[in-house]
């Protein structure tokens, strides 16, 4: 589809979304307008972050709404507060010739009165987060029956922030004539859940193969120590001095650490994780998107709804816990057919992940060898020059300078003269990779490396505790999901993680001893699926922790339901 026109939407939409810049549908929007447009059967669209995925239920939306009649027609559901904002951005902006239309943002951490003063005035077109609009609707002010549409933006990204009995609760309360329209980059287990359960007979549309990374994003890693990682971090970001991009750790205590290291060496960055309020939360968020942060050091949750454009690079400091985060984290960047770099960061444990990412998501990595501090020196020399080349001088402003500069050069000709202006201004860079290891050491084996269940750590062999948890195979437990759990329970990804035995019911791991009283207590904060954690060491010798109950008792049954790891 070659243009907007003739695809059935009004006059004053087609005159604001070109306004907007907007003359061709993405593949998304060529799929889904016609059929949201003409159809209310359910629609389950399959699309990566930046492929349009807004437009393609938002024009309909405001195509569909009824401006004579206020009762809430269409409800769009999304993760995060900053989503939730910026679809009702995008909404008004497609209506911004459309007379009588009330598009409201419910979320959490606002004045609900005023929501609710809105609602009674009426709102055809209501966006929500999970959490609110479960509020709004046991309060009877967020009203179902006679909803047209029921929307579910970033489905996958719900589900893994918990929101499943949010979801199931909303749908529901509408009533059964209603549209269920879902979109997500990913198609997890949990997603087809609510497929089955409420959208037996939807239409399926997809922009790019379902759980697979975008075609414009080049996906490489780096094997180093997990101790060098942070300086791996700084090569990275030396060695594109345009760097504009998101990096991800797995914690909040991390995030904090590598944001404050990077602003500490002078790099212009900034952190994103959950300590922060939301003021501070909003003011990280703007500098970044206006570009006066060139890197955001962030978690996954604290992330989500940052919706940005053109970045150059997302930087996994840490691997996520799924795969499907992956597909995520690296679909920020390669959006509106521009190129992108994805980079993992690993060590040789974390090898087997890459491995996995691979073969689930049809993704293909490229090993590349760190960069040496010459390469980097001559990559940020270059770029100085291209930059001085391009520099647009103002004759008139530096005339009245120029016999005082020249007097005091006049005992230097023309190559001393760039010698000294190029070292002044990157002699940093030459002092710093003066002497700088090669970081691509062969055979080296990292701190996550494995052998006969041993781990070498500075002092010598590191000593394991036996845990229980009450996570097994009927919870979805994976090892890197579980080492994940311990990680937040630990607010830290440093404990050494030994032998993972995932049974039925329940699982036990080996960890470092050092740790087992802290990711025992850490755990009772944590929740997995909404479920609470429980963890206790384990008495019982690791050659029988496969005949151990739930309470670490040995039972006789001679069947054994043991994935081993």
């Amino acid at each position: 589809m070659d243009s907007f026109v003739g695809i059935g939407l009004g006059d004053g939409i087609l005159k604001a979304i070109k306004e907007l810049g907007f003359e061709t549908p993405t593949p998304i929007q060529a799929k889904a307008i016609p059929h949201l447009l003409e159809s209310k059967q359910h629609l389950i669209g399959s699309a990566q972050t930046g492929t349009g995925k807004t437009g393609a239920f938002g024009l309909p939306s405001v195509q569909l709404a009824d401006t004579s009649k206020k009762h809430t027609q269409t409800i769009i559901l999304s993760p995060t507060r900053e989503l939730c904002l910026q679809i009702t951005k995008d909404l008004q902006n497609y209506a911004k010739y459309v007379d009588g239309l009330t598009i409201l943002a419910v979320y959490g951490g606002s004045n609900i009165d005023a929501q609710i003063r809105t609602l009674r005035k009426g709102a055809q077109i209501v966006v929500a987060t999970p959490g609110r609009a479960v509020d709004l609707i046991k309060r009877k002010k967020l009203l179902l029956g006679e909803i047209d549409r029921l929307i579910l933006d970033e489905a996958d990204e719900m589900l893994t922030m918990g929101f499943k009995d949010d979801l199931d609760f909303i749908i529901d309360q509408a009533h059964e004539e209603r549209q269920i329209i879902l979109f997500s980059a990913t198609m997890s287990k949990r997603i087809k859940t609510i497929t089955k359960s409420y959208m037996s007979d939807a239409i399926e549309i997809a922009a790019a193969k379902v759980n697979m990374g975008a075609s414009t994003v080049e996906h490489l890693y780096y094997t180093v120590s997990a101790r060098e990682k942070y300086e791996v971090l700084k090569r990275v970001a030396d060695m594109n001095p345009d760097i504009y991009g998101i990096v991800f750790c797995r914690t909040r205590r991390e995030t904090k650490e590598v944001a404050n290291k990077l602003m500490g060496d002078g790099y212009n960055a900034d952190a994103l994780h959950g300590d922060l309020s939301q003021a501070q939360r909003d003011e990280v968020m703007n500098r970044f998107r206006v570009r006066h942060l060139q890197m955001l050091v962030a978690t996954d949750v604290a992330s989500r709804g940052l919706d940005v454009d053109d970045l150059t690079h997302v930087i996994n400091y840490n691997l996520p816990d799924d795969i499907e985060a992956y597909v995520h984290r690296s679909g920020r960047t390669g959006r509106a057919g521009k190129s992108g770099i994805s980079i993992a960061i690993v060590n040789s444990r974390e090898k087997k992940r890459i491995r996995e990412i691979e073969r689930t998501s049809k993704i293909t990595f490229a090993h590349t060898p760190v960069p040496t501090g010459k390469e980097i020196c001559s990559r940020q020399l270059y770029s100085l020059i291209d930059k001085l080349e391009k520099v647009e001088v103002d004759e008139k402003e530096i005339e009245p300078f120029l016999p005082e500069i020249l007097e005091k050069l006049k005992d230097l000709d023309r190559e001393q003269i760039i010698k000294h202006f190029v070292y002044s201004e990157f002699n940093r860079f030459l002092d710093y990779y003066k002497d700088a290891p090669d970081l691509n050491r062969k055979g080296e084996r990292s701190s996550g490396d494995r052998s006969s269940g041993k781990r070498e750590r500075k002092g010598g062999n590191a000593k394991f505790a036996r845990i229980f948890v009450n996570l097994g195979q009927k919870q979805y437990i994976t090892p890197p999901r579980l080492i994940g759990v311990i990680n937040e329970a630990l607010d830290s990804s440093e404990a050494e993680i030994g032998k993972i035995d995932i049974m039925k019911n329940f699982s036990f791991f080996d960890i470092d001893e050092e740790f087992a009283k802290a990711v025992i207590k850490g755990v009772k904060k944590v929740k997995y699926d909404g479920q609470e954690v429980n963890m206790e060491i384990s008495t019982k010798p690791a050659a029988r922790r496969d005949r151990f109950d739930r309470k670490g008792r040995n039972f006789k049954k001679k069947k054994r339901n043991t994935k081993r790891y």
